[in-house]
């Protein structure tokens, strides 16, 4: 049976300091990401769901509401889409080309589309994701509780996301959730993938 593998990092674990710390990312992926793909596998093995694709899984599950298989699935895959919607401080650029104009259109400015990721994010109660996404050409920011994910939604392409589970900014920032966000925007935001995930959408 294939299971579903733990994606390697697309950097080192130091490589999004100061806002993100070794400390916080090596217990943010070694603990709480490679438990979700532990968990999925013992889940689905034996089932319907074994052999398929991480993507397929989170959809199918989302479909029957086999909530413990979906909310492990979707941690799965959101936390790999988390860590590349992240680069090294510097390195994930401004939007441009069709994704910028796109930004210019439904936000009016590069500006207002974080300032609008970032309050979906502090206001998230609890758990959750803030999204990035595209639907039907348009972008527009969501936000999701717990292991909820747009990958589950109908004509919904995710493009970037700030995760704000406590465990992915506690270590660092204590109860700062805005401090935390807003950096992470203002430094780490990998906005040529989310401009890759538009083209695709």
């Amino acid at each position: 049976m294939t299971e579903i593998m733990l994606e390697p990092l697309p950097y080192a674990e130091n490589a999004l300091e100061p806002v993100i710390t070794a400390r916080t990312l090596s217990f943010h992926y070694g603990k709480h990401h490679a438990g979700y793909v532990a968990t999925l596998n013992k889940l689905i093995a034996g089932t319907p769901y074994a052999g398929q694709p991480l993507e397929a899984i989170v959809r199918k599950a989302a479909a029957e509401q086999a909530t413990p298989i979906f909310n492990n699935a979707a941690q799965v895959w959101n936390h790999t889409f988390y860590w590349n919607s992240l680069a090294p401080v510097g390195a994930g650029g401004a939007p441009g080309d069709a994704f910028g104009e796109a930004v210019a259109r439904d936000f009016g400015s590069f500006a207002n589309m974080k300032a609008a990721l970032a309050d979906a994010a502090v206001k998230r109660f609890g758990s959750g994701w803030a999204w990035l996404v595209a639907k039907d050409g348009k972008l527009s920011v969501i936000s999701t509780p717990n292991a909820e994910t747009p990958l589950a939604q109908t004509g919904v392409t995710p493009l970037l996301t700030v995760d704000v589970w406590e465990h992915a900014y506690y270590l660092d920032w204590q109860n700062r959730r805005a401090d935390y966000v807003a950096a992470l925007i203002d430094k780490l935001a990998n906005w040529k993938f989310a401009a890759a995930n538009f083209v695709r959408a």
